[in-house]
């Protein structure tokens, strides 16, 4: 599994801690950035974590800010994109089971680090259910094709 990985300042110090997690674990990581503190803006690293995903560089993505609102919203305006914004592990996995969601969002000011690895894990480790909720996720993606 390579997941492609992101974050904003705001979310740095929980991106590297999720990122020696996953390599810890056997996981393959891809670091879109930030490498920092330093100020920076969130869509710079959606985009590059979204777009490993849709051409399938990447399995799935995570996307921290400090909130996670910022972030999933600019990684949910990629085509083929389903991000969600999980602070909780139940969330993190009924979106993987009826969402197919294929991006995790996360506030590292909303979770604490031991939380977010719960989460992370929890979303990694649960599968797409299909059936009626493919009808669903097919309905959600025609959205894009419309506009």
């Amino acid at each position: 599994m390579k997941i492609a990985i992101g974050s904003d300042h705001g979310g740095y110090t929980l991106k590297e801690a999720v990122k020696a997690h996953l390599v810890q674990n056997g996981v393959e990581v891809e670091d879109c950035g930030t490498y920092s503190t330093e100020s920076c803006d969130y869509p710079d690293f959606a985009v590059p974590v979204c777009r490993a995903v849709t051409g399938k560089t990447a399995d799935c993505g995570i996307l921290i800010c400090s909130t996670g609102i910022g972030i999933s919203i600019a990684a949910n305006k990629i085509h083929g994109i389903r991000a969600a914004l999980c602070g909780d592990c139940y969330s993190a996995k009924y979106t993987r089971l009826h969402n197919d969601a294929n991006v995790l969002c996360m506030g590292a000011l909303v979770v604490g680090q031991g939380l977010a690895l719960e989460i992370v894990d929890r979303f990694l480790s649960t599968s797409f259910e299909g059936g009626r909720h493919q009808r669903r996720v097919d309905k959600v993606m025609a959205i894009e094709k419309e506009n």
